[in-house]
């Protein structure tokens, strides 16, 4: 986790017990869903990066004491913060290393970015709504996580300039997997995303790109996330 310049305890009363007891629950529910995700537990520097992100600064003030539940929150413009177990597996499904350039789409209140921070090289994540972009910008560089990007736009187009990218990770849900995205994956690149309609239960799904351009598609858990918003 060399990459964020956030570290654990940085924050003055970080709540870091309440982070822990998340965690520990996370990686309960690692283990329990074994069966369906193929992931045996929780990824020892997934479980570091949780352990470090103070998750209740991306958090509306009034639902901070529910910051550490693990369930989605409510952050306003019809938008949510995910569940801390599903930010744990779409970061482990991701399979992140040090040199890895991510795309996410979705910024939201930009916890999952700095999740995902802790891990990778450099995160370039799109927000549509602009309130949210600024937002979680700000929180992001007033804990110092210097290696995320923020963009206000149409996170279904992706970030060409940046392409290829190592992972992309989707976090609202589509009924179709992004063209765009595809064309901007790097060979070998993973891509986690919803797809799905946002009306109905959607598939967490893990796509990786071959050699030959062609996609190998597989199902992990069923979810709920807020529709995939077009500019």
């Amino acid at each position: 986790m060399a990459h964020a310049r956030m570290t654990r305890g940085s924050q003055g009363g970080d709540r870091a017990d309440e982070r822990d007891a998340m965690v520990r629950h996370v990686a309960e529910l690692m283990v329990a869903t074994a069966p369906e995700t193929g992931i045996a537990g929780l990824d020892p520097q997934v479980r570091g990066a949780m352990e470090a992100v103070p998750r209740h600064c991306f958090v509306p003030v009034g639902k901070q004491a529910r910051a550490y539940a693990d369930s989605p929150l409510t952050i306003g413009h019809g938008q949510t913060i995910s569940q801390p177990f599903i930010v744990a597996l779409m970061t482990q499904l991701a399979a992140l290393s040090s040199s890895s350039i991510v795309l996410e789409v979705g910024t939201g209140s930009g916890y999952q970015a700095a999740v995902l921070a802790a891990l990778a090289r450099q995160v370039y994540t799109v927000e549509i709504v602009p309130e949210l972009a600024r937002s979680s910008a700000s929180v992001l560089r007033e804990l110092g996580v210097a290696n995320v990007e923020v963009r206000c736009g149409d996170g279904y187009a992706g970030w060409e300039e940046h392409a290829p990218f190592d992972v992309i990770l989707v976090t609202a849900a589509t009924p179709e997997v992004p063209p765009p995205l595809v064309s901007q994956l790097a060979e070998g690149g993973r891509m986690v995303l919803p797809l799905g309609r946002a009306s109905q239960t959607q598939d967490l799904v893990l796509l990786q790109k071959r050699a030959d351009g062609t996609i190998e598609t597989m199902h992990e858990l069923p979810v709920a996330f807020v529709p995939l918003t077009r500019g």
